[in-house]
C-alpha cells in the first residue's frame, strides 16, 4: 500500500509539473505573440496589396496573416496598431561597408580607427542601418575578423543591426598601399584558391572580387570556381568594360556599381555577353547592384548640405569621430572622389536602363559609407532615385529591395517577404509608400525577427 501511495503521489507531481510547463509555456508565447493590426500589406511578392491587414508574430516568425474580422487575435499578445501605415518586408541593403562612416579622406579613417572598427565603427553602423529599417545588408569588404564578429553578435543578439552577410576582405590583383587589413592580393591560380579557402573557413558569405581585369583570366576563374565550391557566391566591381568581360566568362554571380567611367554607355559586345548570359535560366538570375544614388545625387548634397547635419548618423560614434567627419566634409564641393560626377551622371540612368532591358535582376545597394553617405539615410535615397528620377515602378523597386536581394543570398525560405513561416522582418510607416515612396526615409516602426527596435 505505501508503494501504491508514493506511486500515486509522484503521478500527481508529475501532472501538475506537467500543467504548471504547459501554462507557463502558454504565458511566454503569449508574451512573445505580436499582433499588427489595420496597415495596408505589401507582402514583397508584387502582388496586390491587402488592405486592412492582420500579421500575427509568434516568437521569431510570422505565424499567421490575414485580414480584419477574418483572423482571431490571439488573447493576451501585444497588438501594434499599423492603421493608415504601409507594412512591408524589412529592406536589404545589397552593398554596405561597415567600416566606413561617410568620411573623406579613407588614407587617414584607416590609418586612424582601423583598430576600433570591431568594437566601434562597424557596431555603429549597423545599428543606424537597422533603425533606418534595413534588416538585411551585405557587407562587401572589410577587415575578416571584426567582420564575422560583428555577424555573430548581431546574430546572438548582442548588439542591435540587420542581419549581414560579409564577404570579408576584398580579393584583388594587388592590395593598395596600406590596406592589407581588409584587400587581399592573388599571385596565381593556386594562391587564388588558397585565399578563397581561407575566407570560407572563416566563415563568410560571399567574395568579394575587385580589380579583375587586372588579374589573369585563370586567376578570376580560379577565385569563382573555388569559391562556388564552398557554396559561396561571388560579387565583383563592374567599373571597368574589362572587369564586367572577364566576370562574365568566369560566372560571376552579381556585379556591383554601373561604372566610374564617364563613357556614355556599355560597349555592344558586352551587351551582348550580358544578353546572352540572361537567356540561360538554368543558371539563374544573373544579378547586378548598380548604386547610382552615391553619384547621383552629390550635387543636390553638394548645394543643399543640411542632410549632413541630420544627427541620425551620429549613434553610438563617439563626439571625437562625428568631428572628424564632419571636418573631413565641410567643403563638399571640393572632394576629389565625386569631382568627374558632372561628366558621371548623365550615364547612370542610360546604363541601369541597359541592364534591366537586357534581362538583369537588379538589386538595391548603395555604397553606403562612402563620403557624405551615411548609413542612416542611404537606402532609401537609392529608392526614391530609381522610382522619382528614373521612372522605375515602385512596387518592382521594393522587390529589388526585398525578395530578391534574399534570392540572390540563397536564404528566401526564410527571409525577403512576409509570408507565414517566415522570419518576422517587418517595417511600417504613415502613408502610402506606393505612392510616395520616400516615405522610407521616416520608418515608424522596424521589427526584426520578431523583436521590435523601433
Amino acid at each position: 500500500m505505501k508503494l501504491k501511495a508514493q506511486r500515486l503521489d509522484f503521478c500527481i507531481i508529475k501532472s501538475i509539473s506537467l500543467t504548471a510547463f504547459f501554462f507557463i509555456h502558454s504565458v511566454f508565447l503569449q508574451a512573445q505573440t505580436k499582433v499588427l493590426i489595420g496597415g495596408t500589406l505589401i507582402d514583397g511578392f508584387g502582388g496586390k496589396p491587402l488592405q486592412n491587414s492582420v500579421i500575427i508574430i509568434e516568437g521569431e516568425r510570422i505565424k499567421a496573416i490575414g485580414q480584419i474580422g477574418q483572423l482571431q487575435i490571439p488573447s493576451g499578445a501585444e497588438v501594434i496598431s499599423t492603421e493608415g501605415m504601409s507594412v512591408l518586408p524589412g529592406l536589404w541593403d545589397m552593398h554596405v561597408h561597415l567600416m566606413i562612416n561617410g568620411h573623406s579622406d579613407y588614407t587617414h579613417w584607416d590609418k586612424t580607427y582601423l583598430k576600433i572598427q570591431k568594437d566601434v565603427i562597424m557596431p555603429a553602423s549597423a545599428h543606424q542601418l537597422l533603425l533606418a529599417g534595413i534588416t538585411s545588408a551585405r557587407d562587401l569588404g572589410g577587415p575578416l575578423e571584426p567582420s564575422i564578429s560583428v555577424r555573430d553578435r548581431i546574430n546572438r543578439g548582442e548588439i542591435p543591426g540587420p542581419t549581414m552577410y560579409m564577404s570579408g576582405p576584398f580579393i584583388q590583383h594587388e592590395p593598395y598601399p596600406g590596406t592589407a587589413e581588409f584587400r587581399w592580393g592573388v599571385k596565381g591560380i593556386l594562391d587564388a584558391r588558397t585565399k578563397v579557402q581561407q575566407l570560407a573557413k572563416a566563415g563568410v558569405n560571399c567574395i568579394k572580387l575587385i580589380d579583375q581585369d587586372q588579374m589573369t583570366l585563370e586567376e578570376v576563374s580560379a577565385v569563382v570556381d573555388e569559391a562556388h565550391k564552398n557554396k559561396l557566391k561571388v560579387v565583383a566591381h563592374s567599373h571597368r568594360p574589362e572587369e564586367i568581360r572577364r566576370g562574365l566568362k568566369a560566372g560571376v554571380d552579381c556585379f556591383e556599381h554601373t561604372g566610374l567611367a564617364s563613357a556614355p554607355e556599355y560597349p555592344e559586345d558586352i551587351m551582348t555577353m550580358i544578353k546572352e548570359r540572361t537567356a540561360q535560366m538554368n543558371l539563374g538570375p544573373l544579378f547586378w547592384t548598380p548604386t547610382v544614388e552615391g553619384l547621383y545625387n552629390y550635387e543636390y548634397m553638394r548645394d543643399n548640405p543640411e542632410r549632413l547635419d541630420n544627427p541620425s548618423w551620429h549613434l553610438d560614434l563617439p563626439d571625437s569621430i562625428i568631428k572628424d567627419i564632419k571636418n573631413s566634409i565641410q567643403k563638399p564641393g571640393q572632394l576629389s572622389y565625386f569631382q568627374l560626377n558632372p561628366i558621371r551622371k548623365p550615364t547612370l540612368e542610360t546604363k541601369i536602363n541597359q541592364l534591366k532591358k537586357a534581362g538583369v535582376v537588379l538589386l538595391v545597394g548603395t555604397d553606403s559609407g562612402i563620403p557624405m553617405k551615411f548609413h542612416s539615410q542611404s537606402t532609401w535615397n537609392e529608392l526614391d532615385v530609381w522610382v522619382n528620377k528614373f521612372g522605375f515602378d515602385a512596387m518592382y523597386t521594393i522587390r529589388a529591395a526585398t525578395y530578391w536581394p534574399s534570392v540572390a543570398m540563397g536564404v528566401d525560405k526564410d527571409y525577403g517577404t512576409i509570408s507565414e513561416g517566415k522570419f518576422a522582418d517587418i517595417i511600417c510607416l504613415k502613408g502610402d509608400v506606393l505612392r510616395h515612396i520616400d516615405l522610407l526615409q521616416d520608418v515608424d516602426i522596424v521589427i526584426k525577427k520578431g523583436k521590435r527596435y523601433k
